[in-house]
Order: C-alpha cells, then structure tokens, then sequence
C-alpha cells in the first residue's frame, strides 16, 4: 500500500508547553551568556571578517576578495547572513566591520556582540525542535533538553565559535515539514540550508529519493508535474544565491571556494572516523617493514594538506582521493536510499537522515570533527523512541563531545569542558532511565559500553596527568591520537549499530 500523502499527527504531548520550553531554552542561554569570556578560535576572526567583508565589499567581491588569510569559503546565502548581521555591529564597536582590524585581538565590544548573535540565532533550533517535539508522543521536553543542552554544541559554537546552532536550526525545520508530510516545504528548506552551509550536501541524495518517491508519486501526469514544481522551488533558491556570481562570471571561483579538495583527506586533529584506522595501519605497516630491513619511502606531504595527485602521503597502502571517498560515502548509505525508495515513510525520515550524515562522516573527504554534530542532533531527536535508542544516544553523545575536547586546549577551558560533560551525562541518565522503566532497574549502558567508558576516561586521565610526564617532547601528539583513535572505535559502533538498525526496523 502507498504512504499516505500526509503522516499523520500525534496530539500535542500535555507536558510539552510552551512556557516550559522557553525556559529550557533560557537557562541554555543563560549558560552560553557565562562562557563569553572563554577562548576564542581563529573561527571567531573568521566569522568577524565576513562581517567585515559583506558590509564593506560590493557583492562582486565578496569571493575574489584575498585581503585576508580568512577567505569567504560558505555558500552565499550563509554570506548574506553576515551581511545582515554586520548591520547593527557599528552600534558595538566599529571594529567589527573594518577590513583593516587587527587580527591578534579583539575589543570587548567584539566578542560581545558576536558571543550574543549566536546565543540568538539559536532561536532557529529551539523553535524548529519544539515544533518536532510538538507532532510526537513518543518525544518529550527532555527531547528539547537534550538538544538544547547539548555539550558538543556549547563547545562548538559558544566557546570555540561558530553559527552551527542556527543551520542546525534550519535542518531539523525541513525534517520536521517531512515528518509532517509537508514535501514541497521540506525540499525548499532544505534548499536554503545547502545554499547556507554545503556541507549538508551529504543529505542530499535520501532527499532526492525520499522526495522523488513520495513527494512525486500518484500516476506519471500527477508525478511529473509535481517533480517539476519541487524542481522550481529547489531552483528558486539555488538562482536566488548562486545567480549574481553566475552573472558575474565568478561561478568557478565560488565553487574552487567552497569544494578546496587540495586541504587533504583529513583535517589537522584528524576526525574519528574510518581514515584514522587506515592512517595508522599505514604507519604500523611502515614501521614493521623498516624494522624488517625494508627500504619503506617516507612520505613528503601530510594527510592534512597537499594536492591529490601531487603528493603520496601514505607509504605502503593505496592513496586515498577524493573520488574513492565520494564513491564509498554513497556505497555507505545505499541500504537507506533503498529503504526510502521501496518505502518511503515520514516516521523514518529524522533517522534515515542522521544515518546518512553519519556515513559521510565516517567516510567522507576532509571532514571536520564538528561534523558529528550533524549526525548526533537528529539522533537526539529519536532518542527517547526506544530504549535502544536511548542507550545508543547516551553513548553517542558522550564519544562524539569526548572527540571535541581537542578543540579547547587551553588549560583555562579544561573544568569548563568537563564540566559540561559530565553535567549532560548525569542529566542523559536521569532523564532517560526515569523515561524507560527497564532502564531504572538495569541502567542504559551494558558491560560492553561500561568497558568502553572505562576505556574512555583512561585515555583521558592518559593525556592530562601521564603523558605529560613521560612522552611529552618525545611524543607531543600522542594524546590526540588516542583520542582521536578511540573515539573512532566508538563511532564506528553508532555507524553500524544505525545501520543494522534500519535494515532491521525500518
């Protein structure tokens, strides 16, 4: 039998009120506001010079623009955003929007006014995830708890510094119009989030079938027409962003921006994902050949930089390029595609969506770390579905905020990110062992996840009180390897434990 055009609503859960939603969201803000004086990372400086840059370049300029090591490389409706942020900055400090202000550091007035744009536009993920927990029994206020409180997120974007609360915002509003049966705004949404942040694109091929099999379907007059009005609407927003620099004739140019496939397979602290077990094998392997008596070639070029093509940087095992990853994330995520093609229900759509970005993550080119939170944020939102889910969430989130601790190394930030770890676990086990009762009697995590934990805060306890006093200037980057190594292992078992999932019950 077809789906049904429209999934059908769950009353409004009694609990979830508005008023206790808006506190929720203030004592969030209210933590956000205590970590303005925290560490800033060079994505502070970066977002500042947009602002500069959308407010004093006319648009032509804003991707030709190299005045600044701190080049404009997200989509041009992300640029707009700047831009309208840049508009009431002068009223702060007029430091904000000058090209020409020093880099090293930043006015009071600076860190205020950017600290406060993102606690605001994180408006957009409380109001897109109140409206998902809105349409569903099965999700709760501490739904709302666990994505508002999110540490990862709080690390991410009110300490080291960045806008994802607002995109996230935006991604859970075109999944929540999709739950809703709501196809045609869900695409246009999620139109405007890939025109505001490309990194999304990774969801891009379960919206195309998703879309495609149930937004237009019904008899090949009442398909065709309706594939073409989702073609008018998704192609509004691409024009509306990308058509002045086609205009321009600076298409290429925005593109070889946003797509730097020369910044190499990983990032500088490599992701934990399924690279790092392939970069260490590698290594191992080199090591054991040389001791062998093997003349084993060392690589000129790391796995962090270097052109493909122009540079080996593995030693013994096949080099790894763009195409392989492309080719591996779609491979990754095709038992999902074939689900929402034989299938396609709007209940699954959160979940099929955070299995895909999760594949990108594990497979994907150059990934940033802070990518999991693409992945982890949805999942927050099937996590009180079952108790599977939710022991699978509380481990989750606890390796995907772990991963990000490198992040902040400054010794000053250490209590503020254990603090706040710690904090969410204690509230994740409350709150969800109080949400399932056989998770009262036998807690959410069994033995193999205990040992793991155990694992965890070994590794830990490892870099800030051992290796400090053993392999510090033999070894500096030791720790981060083991944390990145680890917390693989840990993601690794969320990808196959999604996938086995969605093959099983879905």
């Amino acid at each position: 039998m077809a789906p049904s055009s429209t999934a059908a609503k769950s009353p409004r859960p009694p609990g979830a009120s508005f008023n206790a939603a808006a506190w929720i969201f203030s004592i969030a803000t209210c933590i956000k506001l205590l970590l303005i004086p925290s560490y800033r990372s060079t994505d502070f400086e970066v977002h500042r010079h947009w602002l500069a840059l959308t407010s004093s370049l006319p648009l032509r300029q804003w991707y030709l623009d190299a005045s600044s090591i701190w080049t404009l490389d997200y989509p041009p409706l992300f640029a707009h955003f700047s831009y309208l942020l840049s508009l009431p900055a002068s009223l702060f400090d007029p430091a904000i929007t000058s090209l020409s202000s020093s880099t090293g550091s930043h006015t009071p007035g600076t860190v205020l006014y950017l600290r406060l744009t993102a606690a605001l536009c994180d408006l957009s993920l409380f109001f897109a995830s109140y409206r998902l927990i809105s349409t569903s029994r099965r999700r709760s206020l501490f739904t709302l708890v666990l994505i508002l409180w999110s540490p990862s997120l709080f690390i991410v974007d009110h300490v080291h510094f960045q806008y994802n609360g607002f995109l996230l915002g935006i991604f859970l509003l075109s999944l929540g119009f999709l739950e809703e049966g709501r196809d045609l705004a869900g695409g246009f949404v999620f139109a405007v989030l890939l025109c505001s942040k490309h990194l999304f694109l990774v969801a891009a091929p379960f919206y195309f079938v998703y879309l495609l099999r149930h937004y237009c379907r019904g008899g090949f007059f009442r398909g065709f027409s309706r594939l073409v009005i989702m073609g008018i609407a998704v192609a509004a927003v691409f024009v509306a962003s990308f058509g002045p620099f086609v205009y321009y004739g600076q298409i290429k140019q925005v593109f070889s921006r946003l797509f730097p496939f020369g910044r190499g397979l990983c990032h500088a602290y490599w992701a934990p994902n399924i690279w790092v077990f392939y970069i260490l094998l590698d290594k191992a392997l080199a090591f054991a050949f040389t001791k062998l008596g093997f003349i084993v070639e060392t690589p000129m070029a790391s796995f962090t930089g270097g052109l493909v093509g122009e540079s080996s940087p593995f030693s013994l095992l096949p080099q790894v390029t763009p195409i392989v990853t492309f080719i591996l994330v779609l491979l990754s995520m095709s038992p999902c595609l074939v689900k929402a093609f034989k299938n396609p229900q709007p209940r699954h759509v959160v979940r099929w969506v955070a299995y895909t970005c999760t594949c990108g993550f594990m497979f994907g080119w150059h990934v940033h770390e802070k990518a999991s939170l693409h992945f982890t944020i949805p999942l927050a939102v099937v996590a009180t579905n079952s108790l599977d889910d939710a022991k699978h969430f509380f481990l989750l989130s606890i390796v995907s905020c772990y991963s990000l601790f490198p992040l902040l190394y400054e010794p000053q930030e250490y209590l503020t990110r254990l603090l706040l770890l710690l904090t969410y676990s204690f509230l994740m086990w409350v709150g969800l062992s109080s949400h399932f009762a056989p998770a009262r009697k036998n807690g959410l995590v069994g033995w193999v996840s205990s040992i793991y934990l155990v694992g965890l805060a070994s590794v830990e306890l490892y870099g800030q009180f051992v290796h400090p006093y053993l392999f510090e200037k033999k070894l500096p980057f030791l720790p981060l390897m083991l944390v990145s190594f680890y917390c693989a292992i840990g993601m690794l078992y969320s990808w196959i434990w999604q996938l086995i999932y969605i093959m099983l019950h879905t």
